[in-house]
């Protein structure tokens, strides 16, 4: 009977022990912030989402994200499946994805069957949000927030590879291709620049939505 007593005894003091504070001696426990729940898309993302979903374009919404700096990933989505394969796709604006997408079923993918006798199987891009300036200015680039993409090079089906860098200049089917998907463009971005531009863009077509638009060359 004793036996069980002393058992009984340690049992709690085990118990007790384990019911003490989590917290050491002499600290202070902290109490956790509430998480703050994230800010609902506005009207216009609301409706550049449903755009996509219209058009079967496979996306994720991401959160929206502020970096130092100035630099933010603001009513952003990541691009799955359009159609058309493409690298180093990041946070890129809904109303940039929504004309990307829209740019290379509508404008690259029939420029390439009429005017190369092929289609695009990857579209080839230097990637869409970095926080940085625009090359020889103090001024945030639109890639710094997630609204602009630099797309450097096309590959089609036939093992043909056609750079912007190489093809501006090239043979006359390869310029005629990259002019008129230049142009279709300029009908979807507020902001296309090409090699005719500077120097910084030799190698790539940078398009953005930023600005009033119409800026195109």
């Amino acid at each position: 009977m004793f036996r069980g007593a002393a058992l009984a005894v340690t049992m709690a003091m085990v118990l007790s022990a384990c019911g003490g504070d989590l917290v050491p001696r002499g600290r202070v426990a902290r109490v956790s912030k509430p998480v703050r729940p994230a800010a609902p898309p506005t009207m216009e993302v609301r409706q550049c989402l449903a755009k996509l979903n219209a058009q079967a374009i496979a996306y994720t919404p991401l959160p929206d994200r502020t970096f130092g700096g100035g630099c933010s990933a603001l009513g952003s989505v990541k691009l799955i499946d359009f159609g058309v394969p493409a690298t180093n796709l990041g946070a890129m604006t809904c109303q940039l994805a929504a004309n990307f997408a829209a740019w290379a079923r509508y404008g690259v993918q029939p420029a390439a069957r009429a005017i190369l006798g092929t289609e695009i199987v990857r579209i080839e891009t230097f990637g869409t949000y970095n926080c940085r300036p625009i090359a020889g200015s103090g001024k945030l680039s639109e890639h710094a927030h997630s609204n602009a993409i630099d797309v450097a090079a096309f590959v089609m089906a036939d093992g043909r590879k056609i750079s912007v860098e190489q093809g501006w200049n090239g043979d006359r089917e390869t310029r005629q291709f990259l002019k008129v998907i230049h142009a279709s463009a300029c009908k979807r971005f507020n902001t296309v620049l090409s090699p005719d531009y500077n120097a910084a863009h030799r190698d790539h077509f940078h398009f953005d939505m930023g600005g009033r638009g119409g800026f195109c060359r």
